[in-house]
């Protein structure tokens, strides 16, 4: 989950999102959630599972007590969020066909757009700088290439065009600092909706980073895996406060083997793995669920689902500052102090509720 804002290093806070939201949305809340909003310091908002098996995208404080909730028509995974105009989308899982609109506070209703024929969502997307575009990253799965989906949001979030990921598996993205490159991370892996969620091309993927020109959908420049790492699958991707690009990867190769699961580069610059402790590459068990960036204090945080690990990273010296068990972990974003991180059984920062947090949190303000 990213927000399509400009890299400086400022956190917004409760009192941004507040000035957004308006007295006229604080008055419908419960007085439980009205007084979490209150002592918040941060507002996010995250997918979410309820025991009943049914399906919602939350808003929250940085503590985890849910101050808001929307129903979504089945699971979500990414969230984006324009500040510019108050908007979030949050994007089917792999291979769903919708995305759902939303303001936080509620202010109007909750619009559900639908992939067109012969594409299916890949769970991220990103606003334009201005918060007049929608981008999403799409599956044109007849021919087996990625695509990013390009939807007007000053006008009921219609479909207005396409151009290529340049590669295939287009997962995460995000954009530039100077709001016209998107930064997409093709995962390399080829599936259709014929067979689910299965990975057909394990024995050759081609995962790779694709910087885009958005005025015209070209490509700038583009990073393939090294052949020794063919099967280090690009999925994640943030933006440090100097504009060095971050990613996070999830390997598909043998169980025992322990490839980079991540790493950093500048514009016309080559790529360069973090060089993790041997410790905390076991711990991140070859899959690293989600990447933040803490742009005021200039850290990496990484989740990781399969091996119940957060981490956290100086962007600077790539030396690891912390690492805690997170059992099933989740979704990160940045807080106050350091990384705000949930988890599929229920806890998000200090708190356990009774929902299962999805995968990623967007931080709303």
């Amino acid at each position: 989950m990213k927000q399509s804002t400009s890299i400086g290093p400022i956190l917004t806070d409760r009192r941004d999102f507040l000035k957004m939201a308006g007295a006229a949305w604080v008055a419908t809340l419960a007085p439980q959630a009205a007084f979490a909003l209150s002592r918040a310091q941060a507002i996010y908002a995250s997918g979410f599972r309820s025991p009943d098996g049914a399906y919602g995208v939350a808003m929250l404080s940085e503590e985890g007590a849910i101050i808001d909730r929307v129903a979504l028509p089945a699971r979500a995974h990414g969230l984006t969020y324009s500040p510019v105009s108050n908007r979030a989308v949050a994007f089917a899982r792999r291979p769903g066909t919708f995305a759902m609109i939303l303001a936080p506070d509620g202010s109007i209703e909750p619009v559900v757009i639908t992939s067109v024929e012969g594409r299916h969502f890949y769970g991220h997307g990103c606003f334009s700088a201005d918060g007049r575009l929608l981008y999403a990253t799409e599956n044109d799965f007849d021919d087996n290439r990625g695509m990013i989906g390009v939807y007007d949001a000053t006008d009921g979030f219609a479909r207005i065009g396409e151009f290529p990921s340049y590669g295939i598996g287009p997962h995460d993205m995000t954009l530039g600092a100077d709001g016209q490159m998107l930064v997409v991370a093709n995962g390399g892996i080829e599936t259709h909706p014929d067979f689910g969620r299965t990975k057909l091309n394990l024995d050759h993927m081609e995962p790779s980073l694709a910087l885009i020109d958005t005025r015209a959908g070209s490509l700038i420049e583009r990073h393939v895996m090294p052949a020794r790492l063919r099967q280090l699958s690009t999925r994640h991707v943030d933006i440090d406060a100097d504009g060095k690009i971050w990613f996070a990867c999830q390997y598909e190769g043998a169980r025992n083997d322990l490839p980079p699961l991540a790493g950093s580069f500048s514009v016309g610059e080559d790529i360069r793995f973090l060089d993790l402790p041997e410790e905390v590459t076991l711990a991140l068990a070859n899959y690293v669920g989600a990447i933040a960036v803490n742009r005021r204090d200039g850290l990496i945080g990484l989740t990781s689902p399969k091996g119940g690990s957060e981490v956290t990273v100086d962007a600077r010296t790539g030396k690891v500052l912390r690492q805690a068990i997170l059992a099933d972990a989740a979704g990160i974003a940045p807080a106050e102090n350091g990384f705000v991180a949930s988890s599929y059984d229920g806890r998000f920062g200090g708190t356990r509720s009774d929902v299962a947090w999805d995968q990623h949190i967007v931080r709303l303000g």
